[in-house]
């Protein structure tokens, strides 16, 4: 008892700091400029500013140097060797080169390259002149691409990539995973299916790889499925002894020497026709500027293949990232992106992304970093120049084998619609919708429509956030809800009140009338009431000075016509002097009426607003009100209005309004806004709720809750 009685007193002589005394004490600094030419000026050439641009632009000088050889070099030539024999007959990614198929089709049609054959009526088209034409338009498209995402890259539009949740990328590349799959299943049954492109392209394409289920080639079909059962027994015997091993069985690069050894020996295309690589072209196309004359036309579209591009990058980036524990630079990922592409279009080069089976391929092989890319393209280089014959017989089966089943961890993902609705039902919906949206719209609009669909569920919660009324914790100066704390108690005559979320324009209004209804009375109906209580007293002091004036009036005509006669005068009086018939009692009257005269033309008017009281009003049951701003990390104009109209409806019924736990960026929005005045001070804001709550509880002569220092309670 002793230390609790001495706690309080040290408590009870703490001085209470406004905001205006906290500024003077602490010598706030002005709010920096945020104007370009100051940030310009901010930039100085130095030594380390020029090595952290150099290492910011160019990673591998700063990995390379402590790359370890022994863990890692091993893992990455196999990786890189294994992605690379599947970019042989799988170079572009699926779904830019449906995008970029899509233009080429429209600018380049094969109508119009349509030639008659000598000597008869028959025309057929010249694919030799139609395919070179694409090639000039693809590499122009490719040209513009890499500009876009160069340009984008440097001006740091990379921050895009936070709008992508995890439960977005997550549901974005599950459904990736899904197209993938169907894609693949033509290579699985050996059949042939049409090329789709737009809304609901996947659904057509599954719909008539089951109408062709009949015509399913046998051979192909047991060459895949002996594949996937090969490949995912070794991955299970991975799983158990592969620590014992000095590196995991690459058993897909294994996979694809086996099988095309077999193709070749078994001759399995001309005896079970099944299909495999075939041809495969050798040499380099020499280097040559983009077709200008196409880049009018390719404009919109290449801005578009540049961003979902990018964001099937990133996505696939954070999803490893998450895994592996490393952290992904958007703005590198848009320069690196956008320098290939800009490179490579002068070898009339397709637009790159990243492919979700390959870069599974390449981390269940043991791929650890750029040096399996780097092997990869070594891989591809030799094929291209001398070696591409020898993977012709390589069946494509194999390939779409090996991709399904590394396809199995994206599939784990569907998890998360279990894990999401016993945790988060508003990320389960943004999983959910990304996911439809992503299969019936295909890639580029599922994305837009997932990226629109959870910022409105960001705008959702901040419109319905959780609104409180904050009671003091027994014997802290920790201030928590009352409907969670059962002994929360709220401080006799004031409202302490907290929104979870921000303030701004989209709930600025919910936020008032959140307030007004917690107060336990009807704020709009008592400030109506006052109103027009003032205006019925308006009208009544009206009238009496225009009686009182009226009255001066004859008053004074009296005493300028030297009349004793009292008889004509109509005043009501309470003491009216008895009528006297001697001449005493007239003047002892006249006089009366003198002074009167005299005081009616010099009383002073009442001075200062009428209170509730002088109304006949009652007063509301609290005299002070406490706006929690702590989750507050800024305010706009609509904002700062509201709390202006907070200030002045409370004002009017007598309730005083203070702010606290205002963060100083809140602070200079405020001054900004013009939000200070002669009624609203910075001695109406508080660091804290128990600052506020003491310097209320002295000024009116109350007794502060007994409070005791507690470690562990933090101030709100």
């Amino acid at each position: 008892m002793k230390e609790n009685e001495v706690s309080c007193r040290s408590r009870a002589k703490h001085h209470t700091l406004t905001e205006a005394e906290l500024e003077t004490i602490g010598l706030r600094n002005e709010a920096p400029s945020t104007s370009l030419s100051t940030k310009i000026q901010k930039i100085r050439c130095s030594g380390p500013t020029a090595k952290s641009l150099l290492f910011k632009f160019f990673p591998i000088l700063k990995w390379l140097p402590r790359y370890p050889v022994k863990d890692w070099l091993l893992g990455d030539i196999i990786s890189g060797f294994s992605v690379g024999i599947m970019h042989l007959p799988q170079g572009p990614f699926a779904i830019i080169s449906v995008m970029i198929g899509s233009v080429t089709d429209s600018l380049e049609p094969s109508g119009k390259y349509m030639e008659a054959v000598n000597g008869t009526n028959v025309t057929i088209v010249n694919e030799t002149l139609r395919d070179a034409a694409r090639v000039e338009l693809v590499g122009a498209l490719a040209f513009l691409v890499g500009i876009f995402q160069i340009a984008l890259g440097l001006l740091q539009f990379g921050f895009v990539a936070t709008y992508l949740s995890e439960p977005l990328v997550r549901g974005y590349t599950t459904a990736a995973s899904i197209q993938v799959l169907i894609s693949q299943l033509k290579y699985v049954f050996g059949v042939t299916v049409k090329e789709y492109a737009g809304p609901l392209s996947i659904i057509y394409t599954f719909l008539e790889v089951c109408s062709k289920l009949p015509n399913t080639n046998v051979g192909t079909l047991v060459t895949s499925l002996v594949a996937m059962v090969s490949i995912l027994l070794v991955k299970l015997l991975n799983d158990k002894i592969g620590k014992k091993l000095p590196i995991p069985i690459p058993i897909e690069l294994l996979t694809i020497i086996i099988s095309t050894v077999i193709s070749y020996f078994a001759k399995l295309n001309d005896n079970f026709g099944i299909s495999i690589v075939g041809e495969i072209p050798s040499g380099m196309r020499p280097p040559q500027a983009p077709k200008v004359h196409y880049f009018e036309k390719v404009v919109g579209n290449a801005f578009a293949i540049a961003m979902v591009s990018y964001v099937i990058a990133i996505s696939l980036g954070k999803i490893f990232a998450l895994k592996h524990g490393y952290k992904v630079d958007s703005n590198q990922e848009l320069i690196a992106l956008g320098l290939s592409n800009f490179v490579g279009s002068f070898f009339q080069c397709y637009s790159i992304s990243c492919s979700m089976s390959r870069t599974l391929v390449q981390e269940s092989t043991g791929g650890n970093s750029q040096v399996a890319a780097l092997v990869s393209c070594l891989i591809l280089l030799v094929t291209i120049l001398k070696i591409g014959a020898l993977f012709e017989q390589l069946p494509k089966a194999i390939l779409a084998s090996i991709i399904i089943v590394n396809l199995k961890g994206m599939f784990k993902q569907f998890r998360d619609i279990r894990m999401l609705w016993r945790s988060n039902v508003t990320d389960l919906l943004i999983w959910v919708v990304t996911f439809i949206a992503t299969i019936v719209l295909n890639l580029d609009m599922g994305l837009g429509v997932a990226v629109a669909f959870s910022l409105l569920t960001v705008i959702f919660r901040t419109q319905m956030p959780h609104y409180s009324i904050l009671g003091q914790v027994p014997t802290t100066d920790v201030y928590r809800d009352v409907a969670e704390y059962q002994k929360a108690e709220e401080i006799p005559g004031m409202k302490i009140f907290r929104s979870s979320a921000t303030i701004y324009f989209a709930n600025a209004d919910l936020y008032a009338e959140a307030l007004k209804k917690k107060c336990g009375f009807d704020v709009d109906r008592l400030v109506e009431k006052k109103k027009k209580a003032l205006k019925k007293k308006q009208k009544k002091d009206k009238k009496e000075a225009k009686k009182a004036k009226k009255m001066a009036s004859q008053i004074k005509t009296v005493c300028d016509s030297g009349s004793n006669n009292l008889a004509f005068v109509n005043i009501d009086m309470e003491a009216r002097p008895q009528e006297q018939g001697d001449d005493t009692a007239a003047t002892a009257a006249n006089g009366s009426v003198t002074d009167l005269a005299s005081q009616n033309q010099s009383q002073p008017q009442p001075s200062g607003k009428p209170t509730l009281h002088s109304l006949g009003l009652k007063k509301p049951p609290l005299h002070s009100l406490i706006l929690d701003l702590t989750p507050v990390n800024f305010v706009d104009t609509v904002c700062i209005k509201t709390f202006k109209n907070i200030f002045k409806d409370f004002q009017e019924i007598e309730v005083d309004v203070f702010l606290v736990g205002c963060h100083a960026s809140v602070i200079t929005q405020l001054e900004r806004g013009n939000f200070f005045s002669q009624t609203i001070t910075k001695q109406h804001l508080f660091p804290s709720v128990h600052d506020a709550v003491t310097y209320v509880t002295r000024n009116r002569g109350e007794s502060l809750p007994q409070t005791v220092t507690d470690n562990n309670a933090t101030k709100m």
